[in-house]
C-alpha cells in the first residue's frame, strides 16, 4: 500500500506489529471446529471466576467514564506490592508501559539498546518516535550485559530488560542485573519488561526487582494482568517506578486508557490467590512435559521461566506452522525474529499440550 504522503517520514520504516493468528480466523480459513491457540501465551485456564464475577457486577456501569486515576487498583496493587501509590502508572496493557517510556524519553536521533530477539513492541514505540534502535545479540539465547553496555554513548536514553525474555524465556540473574543496573548511567532509564514475572519469580537467583527502585532512581518495572492473571482481552497492565519518573509517564498517559472493566476485573483477580496457583501449578507442569517429550524427539528446547516453549524443529519453521493450522493448532513461527527453524508454543492444558505433541510427532513423522 502507498504510504499517505503527509505522513512523518520516519513510519515509513516501522513494521507493524503482527499478532498470532485468532482462532476463530484459523477455523474459518480451514474449515474447522475446535481450534486450539498455543500462540500467544495466554492463561489457559481463563480468567478468575471471581474476576468474572467482577465483571458482571459492573456491567451496569459501562455507560460511565472510568476512573481515570484507577483509585481503587491503585491502593490495592500498592498494598500487594509495598510500594507508594505513587510510584504505580497503568496502561492498556503492559504494551502501554512500554510505549509511555519511549514517548517520555526519547526523541529523534535518541538511541535505544536492546536485545535480539526479544519483544517487537521495543522497536516499533523507537521507531514512531524518531528514535535509534541499538541490538545486541543474545549469547546463546540469554542477555549479553556487558556488549549492551559497551554501547552506551551520549545518545542513549532507554535500555530494555525484558526478564525473563519474549520469545526465548531466559532470564537475567538477580547478581548479572544488579552489577549491570550499578555501572549504567543514573540518566539513562533501564525499563525492566517483567510480563512472565509471576511464572519466573520462583526461579532460583531472579530478581526481587522492587527491591532495587529505593537504590536505582531510573528503572521502570512493566507488569502486566495478560498473562498469569488471565486478562488478556481487558489490556491491563502496570508500571512502578521513582514517583518522579512515574509523574512524567502519566504526563504522556491517554485519559481513562484502562476500561472500568479491566480495572474491577484486575482487583478481583488479585484476591483470588488459588486461581493464580493454579495457574502456576500446570504451567509447571506442563513446562515439564512438554520439555521432556520435545527432547525425547530430538528436538532443541530453550530453557524457560515462562508460560511458553521456544523450540527449534530442525527445518522451515512455517511450514510446520501451516501443518500444524491445518490440524486445529496455532503456534508461532520465530521467522520474523531471524529464528527460521524455531516456533514458539504455549502451554496449554493437558489436552491442548497432548493434541499439539501429536500433531507434531505426525508432522515430523516419527510416529
Amino acid at each position: 500500500m502507498e504510504f499517505f504522503a503527509s505522513a512523518k517520514k520516519n513510519l515509513a520504516k516501522v513494521k507493524n506489529y503482527q499478532p498470532g493468528k485468532p482462532i476463530e480466523e484459523v477455523e474459518r480459513e480451514y474449515g474447522l471446529k475446535n481450534a486450539i491457540k498455543m500462540a500467544s501465551n495466554e492463561n489457559a485456564l481463563g480468567p478468575s471466576p471471581k474476576a468474572l464475577a467482577a465483571i458482571r457486577k459492573n456491567l451496569p456501569k459501562i455507560h460511565r467514564y472510568p476512573d481515570g486515576n484507577c483509585f481503587y487498583l491503585r491502593n490495592k496493587l500498592s498494598k500487594v506490592l509495598g510500594v507508594s501509590a505513587e510510584s504505580i502508572v497503568f496502561g492498556n496493557g503492559s504494551d502501554e508501559i512500554l510505549v509511555f517510556a519511549v514517548r517520555t524519553f526519547v526523541g529523534p536521533g535518541d538511541e535505544v539498546i536492546i536485545a535480539d530477539p526479544t519483544f517487537m513492541i521495543y522497536e516499533i514505540a523507537t521507531q514512531v518516535e524518531d528514535g535509534s534502535i541499538v541490538k545486541i545479540p543474545m549469547r546463546n539465547f540469554h542477555y549479553d550485559l556487558d556488549g549492551m553496555k559497551g554501547c552506551i554513548n551520549h545518545k542513549t536514553k532507554l535500555i530494555f530488560l525484558a526478564n525473563p525474555d519474549n520469545p526465548v524465556g531466559t532470564t537475567i540473574s538477580e547478581k548479572d542485573l544488579l552489577k549491570f543496573l550499578k555501572e549504567v548511567p543514573q540518566n539513562i532509564v533501564v525499563v525492566l519488561d517483567e510480563a512472565y514475572y509471576e511464572f519466573a519469580k520462583g526461579t532460583k537467583g531472579y530478581p526481587d526487582s522492587i527491591r532495587f527502585l529505593s537504590d536505582f532512581k531510573n528503572i521502570i518495572i512493566a507488569r502486566t494482568f495478560s498473562k498469569a492473571y488471565g486478562l488478556s482481552g481487558l489490556r491491563i497492565g502496570f508500571g512502578i517506578a521513582n514517583p518522579n519518573i512515574a509523574y512524567a509517564l502519566n504526563k504522556v498517559r491517554e485519559p481513562f486508557n484502562v476500561n472500568l472493566l479491566a480495572q474491577a476485573a484486575a482487583i478481583a483477580a488479585l484476591d483470588d490467590t488459588a486461581h493464580l496457583q493454579k495457574t502456576l501449578q500446570m504451567v509447571l507442569a506442563g513446562r515439564r512435559y512438554l520439555s521432556g517429550e520435545l527432547k525425547t524427539m530430538g528436538l532443541r528446547v530453550v530453557d524457560t521461566a515462562t508460560n511458553f516453549i521456544l523450540v527449534d524443529m530442525g527445518t522451515d519453521a512455517n511450514q510446520v506452522h501451516e501443518k500444524l493450522l491445518q490440524k486445529g493448532i496455532i503456534i508461532r513461527p520465530m521467522s520474523v525474529w531471524g529464528l527460521k527453524t524455531f516456533i514458539r508454543v504455549t502451554i496449554g492444558k493437558p489436552a491442548e499440550n497432548n493434541k499439539f505433541l501429536t500433531a507434531l510427532n505426525k508432522i515430523l513423522k516419527r510416529s
